[in-house]
């Protein structure tokens, strides 16, 4: 089966949840135009791509299909994981992956901007953000959760709610809230208990990780060099003595010479013997290395954290040899055996998410959604993800290689008379190499596929819930 035959076997799969019959030809032309060589993939470039000689009309039925219909997002991203996750290998373990990304915008009407911090831009700048969940392996990585991310001034504005269109259901949440939600509803449908992977933006919330930890998942986060923990061997003295009035004493009592120490600290004071130089996977040129320890400690500060003692956990410490001070630092609750080349292997498999919206932006108009509304924005987004979805499964059954590129569908398109320029795009679309970067290195893991994969989907029989394995 050549590409275009599996691309349309696809669509089939992912329209059974789209509800009207009528839909199908409104995903089938949104995911074509997001995966066409054209520089900007908003509606219109598209719709003038696609149909040159009828642009107004194809405009306006792709417009209706991601700003008006009513299908889920939700559902039409578990379609994409079931098409996706059985081609991923599991055997060397998975990952949940949380991260956010950020859409720099002007002006203030479309749904959720506001001045923010910006990961694209590294700076406080007028934004929208979204927060989303990717499952990933060693060769590849989809992401199966996306949340716009409404800002206090946003969810409290009944107003601005109504003329954008957010759900009544959806209420002020920060962000690690909003990716414990996730979590919990991927749970809910089966998804497997894989360790889960964030920056620091989520590691320094206390309530983030205990709740991780309450779910029954370890977790691998970066953290600040401000963290207080308790270093290896010192612990606190127990609570004061219950003398019957009152709640019974908890918080572990500190001394002069049991006192709690900062991460950076402790990481400062370590013997040199306890460096070690790790490499944890292929880079472009030469394997990345860095220079690395692992302590065992327990978590001392913030309000709820000096309740109690705390159980230990590992402190990943990431301090390069031509560097005055450590670089990062990470807590995991990933068992006390196991060995430090498999906490830096964990700790680095972050990179995947960025991986994902690097590809999403760059190939898939991921951040060119110029619509206001809260339905439109996820539609988009969903639809951006169907279509990196289909490209990765096509990678992973080619065993990492360069196959499964969007040439078939460029074929397939009719050329844009040379007079015609779409309101919001260049007099020409620059050409695109297409997705042709590796998902992931493939080494020796790329040519072959190993024992353990799920069996071919049948798609008379599958529901719109996570697929397990």
């Amino acid at each position: 089966m050549d590409a275009s035959e599996e691309f349309e076997r696809y669509l089939t799969h992912l329209s059974q949840e789209l509800g009207h019959a009528d839909r199908h030809a409104g995903l089938s032309g949104y995911c074509t135009g997001l995966m066409l060589p054209l520089s900007r993939k908003s509606v219109e470039p598209m719709a003038a791509r696609m149909d040159p000689l009828h642009a107004s009309a194809k405009h306006q039925a792709l417009h209706h299909f991601v700003a008006k219909s009513e299908w889920s997002d939700e559902q039409m991203l578990r379609r994409v994981a079931q098409w996706v996750v059985p081609h991923m290998d599991m055997s060397d373990g998975g990952f949940w992956i949380i991260d956010d990304t950020g859409f720099p915008k002007k002006g203030i009407h479309s749904v959720g901007v506001t001045r923010q911090y910006c990961g694209v831009l590294g700076k406080q700048d007028n934004c929208q953000v979204a927060v989303s969940v990717s499952l990933a392996c060693e060769d590849g990585s989809l992401p199966v959760a996306w949340q716009l991310y409404l800002p206090r001034s946003w969810a409290e504005d009944a107003g601005r709610r109504r003329k954008a269109g957010v759900p009544e259901e959806v209420e002020f949440a920060t962000k690690p809230q909003i990716a414990l939600q996730q979590l919990r509803h991927l749970l809910d449908e089966g998804a497997p208990k894989h360790c889960v992977l964030a920056d620091a933006g989520y590691g320094i919330d206390y309530d983030f990780r205990r709740n991780l930890s309450d779910m029954g998942l370890l977790y691998v986060v970066g953290v600040t060099s401000a963290v207080v923990v308790w270093p290896p061997d010192v612990t606190p003295l127990p609570p004061k003595r219950y003398k019957g009035m009152g709640r019974p004493p908890v918080m572990p009592r500190r001394t002069a010479t049991r006192q709690p120490v900062s991460v950076k600290e402790l990481a400062l004071g370590l013997p040199k013997n306890t460096w070690q130089n790790i490499s944890w996977r292929e880079g472009t040129n030469a394997h990345l290395t860095g220079r690395f320890a692992a302590v065992r400690v327990r978590c001392a500060g913030g309000n709820v954290g000096r309740a109690r003692l705390l159980p230990e956990q590992w402190l990943l410490i990431e301090w390069p040899a031509d560097q005055a001070e450590p670089e990062k630092y990470y807590l995991s609750t990933l068992p006390e055996t196991t060995a430090l080349n498999d906490l830096v292997r964990n700790a680095h498999m972050r990179w995947r998410i960025e991986r994902d919206y690097q590809d999403l932006k760059q190939d898939m108009g991921l951040g060119h959604y110029e619509g206001r509304g809260w339905r439109g924005f996820h539609h988009h987004a969903s639809m951006s993800i169907a279509a990196y979805g289909f490209l990765m499964a096509q990678r992973l059954k080619a065993g990492g290689t360069s196959g499964g590129k969007k040439n078939f569908i460029e074929r397939k398109m009719p050329a844009v008379p040379k007079d015609y320029v779409p309101r919001g795009s260049p007099t020409r679309a620059a050409p695109r190499t297409g997705l042709d970067h590796l998902v992931a290195p493939a080494l020796e893991r790329g040519a072959r596929r190993r024992a353990g994969f799920l069996p071919a989907l049948q798609l008379d029989k599958l529901t719109a819930t996570f697929v397990t394995q």
